[in-house]
């Protein structure tokens, strides 16, 4: 018998040993980074991952009622918020290939009681969020609007005389009034009312039996309860008539419809190759300004691949449901929480870097001194007049984003940082002297570079 070497039996056995990771499937490993971001006792979501069409994670998460203790099911439907807006936005694209309107035609050619702005303000506008009409969620008028029986004329009558906040296609701005628009303009060419339209012309031909305007379920499935943060503690949400929210975010599914509906998307379906083309091209602005944003979708990155995505809020829910068309991976997540309940963009974006084989790194903080963390307090200014600040209090740098909250950020590297439950890392860059000049934003979905001030 021959005998073998010390280095050829090292060699067999590394030969039989998994690669590491290996030995630990998909589906669990997936498992294993969603799980902590759940309370047993708290809202819950339900989560499917797919790659080519095919399920490769589907499960709930937390509850869908707390008072009975119900757990979420993963074919449970809920509220989508403003994933809405890419059903709208492919609706209207069908009629453009009817031949029923351009995408260049002017809004008041179909809605020709829209109040003359003086300026052209075009479908294409209403798509990429480049009107200038103000966002009718923001006014103080919808604190006056009654709670159920809401007709859509009560919601128009809040924005429609309101003045544009700039000149059509000079900026991005993301407003849901001029999807409430593109849902009376469908109305209008299509002679159907928008869920009737929506049923007939996408649910139905997609076999998505489980989505509809709420309110128009087709499916014997109930839409499940909502809640909130408030404070510390989750509360139910008061019911809303979803007319309000009407074709800009008035929809509910279930993750397996979002599924079928990535399916129809990747493959082709409902639209031409040239029109889901456009759909995915972000808009352009004068100068060069900022716009990621298509007809109906967001146009980002995650982890250097492309990414299509948007998120969804609405009270008591929210989702995220994002696709990388490159690596043929789509993650939904919906959930039935928030305010600040649940984090859906952390949620999903974990899924999906990990069905990519690249897992956001868990950072461990590090002690930095005072004069070190000295050279990076000031005031940084990024995209859109974006201004963040960077404070020190003692050992702690906190980072205050315009309108939001002051946040701790963990040192992770010399001018590296995190902040606990987010996956954006913050890169401080320095000039050839040595000093700090700007700020790096690395985040999922476009990465944003702030200049100090």
């Amino acid at each position: 018998m021959t005998k073998l070497s010390a280095l050829a039996i090292t060699a067999l056995i590394l030969l039989q040993a998994p690669l590491a990771g290996a030995e630990t499937p998909l589906e669990q490993r997936i498992d294993a980074a969603l799980a902590p971001l759940f309370k047993p006792d708290w809202p819950g979501a339900t989560v499917i991952v797919t790659r080519d069409g095919k399920p490769l994670f589907r499960k709930a998460y937390g509850l869908a009622s707390l008072p009975e203790k119900t757990p979420m099911q993963p074919e449970m439907l809920l509220r989508i918020g403003s994933i809405t807006k890419q059903f709208t936005a492919v609706a209207i694209l069908q009629l453009a290939e009817q031949g029923k309107l351009a995408l260049q035609d002017d809004v008041r050619q179909h809605l020709p009681d829209f109040p003359d702005k003086g300026q052209r303000i075009t479908i294409e506008h209403l798509l990429q969020h480049t009107s200038g009409i103000p966002n009718y969620t923001e006014l103080k008028a919808m604190r006056s609007l009654p709670k159920e029986n809401v007709a859509l004329g009560q919601v128009l009558d809040m924005f429609k005389d309101e003045a544009l906040e700039f000149a059509p296609g000079t900026q991005h701005k993301y407003s849901n009034s001029g999807y409430f628009l593109l849902g009376m303009v469908i109305e209008k060419l299509s002679g159907k009312a928008y869920h009737e339209y929506l049923a007939q012309n996408i649910f139905e031909p997609l076999g998505m039996r489980d989505t509809a305007h709420e309110g128009n379920e087709r499916s014997a499935r109930r839409r499940i309860n909502g809640y909130r943060l408030a404070g510390k503690e989750i509360v139910p949400v008061a019911e809303i008539d979803v007319k309000i929210a009407y074709a800009a975010g008035a929809l509910v599914t279930t993750v397996d419809d979002m599924a079928r509906w990535e399916a129809a998307v990747s493959g082709g379906k409902l639209l031409k190759p040239a029109t889901w083309r456009q759909a995915f091209t972000a808009c352009r602005l004068p100068q060069g300004a900022p716009c990621h944003y298509g007809y109906g979708w967001n146009i980002g990155t995650l982890a250097g691949h492309k990414m299509i995505h948007h998120g969804g809020s609405i009270p008591g829910f929210t989702a995220q449901a994002l696709r990388l068309p490159d690596d043929q991976v789509f993650v939904a997540v919906l959930t039935n929480g928030n305010g600040g309940a649940l984090n859906t963009q952390v949620i999903a974006y974990t899924a999906a870097a990990i069905a990519i084989g690249q897992p956001f790194p868990e950072h461990r903080p590090m002690a930095l001194a005072p004069e070190a963390l000295d050279a990076f307090v000031g005031t940084y200014v990024g995209a859109g007049q974006t201004r963040r600040v960077v404070r020190r209090a003692g050992d702690q740098l906190t980072l205050q984003r315009d309108g939001r909250d002051a946040v701790p950020i963990m040192a992770f590297g010399p001018d590296s940082f995190f902040m606990e439950g987010s996956l954006a890392r913050l890169e401080f860059l320095r000039g050839a002297d040595g000093k700090v000049r700007g700020l790096l934003v690395r985040q999922p979905g476009v990465d944003e570079t702030a200049l100090r001030q």
